[in-house]
């Protein structure tokens, strides 16, 4: 299990961009899967964007079009290219990966990085 940071959050009026990083304490490599969740307030956890391997990058519906979910292995870290920014992609941003074992999947999480926007 890696320990995760996430950066880049903050205030950002509406129309703007903001990337998120997410750095892995080791190597993400040999992840399975490499994804950004968000939590509003008051709503439940939902799933942003993510890379699985042997699969399509997936995103949901909301913010297609508008973020890009990316990965450097070199440098152990996920991003997540955020444009276009709307007041309700307003959330604290977690980022997660997954790594499939014989004991079953393992997962790790970052402790978030708040996103508001507002004008």
């Amino acid at each position: 299990q890696v320990q995760l940071a996430e950066s880049g959050g903050g205030l950002v009026q509406p129309g703007g961009s903001l990337r998120l990083s997410c750095t892995a304490s080791g190597s993400i490599s040999s992840v399975n899967v490499r994804a950004w969740y968000r939590q509003a307030p008051g709503k439940q956890r939902e799933l942003v964007a993510s890379i699985t391997s042997g699969a399509p990058t997936s995103y949901a519906d909301s913010v297609k079009g508008r973020f890009t979910i990316s990965t450097d292995n070199a440098k152990n870290t996920v991003y997540l290219q955020m444009n276009n920014l709307k007041p309700e992609d307003t959330a604290v941003y977690y980022c997660n990966v997954v790594k499939y074992t014989m004991r079953g999947p393992v997962a790790s999480w970052g402790q978030g990085t708040q996103v508001t926007v507002s004008s």
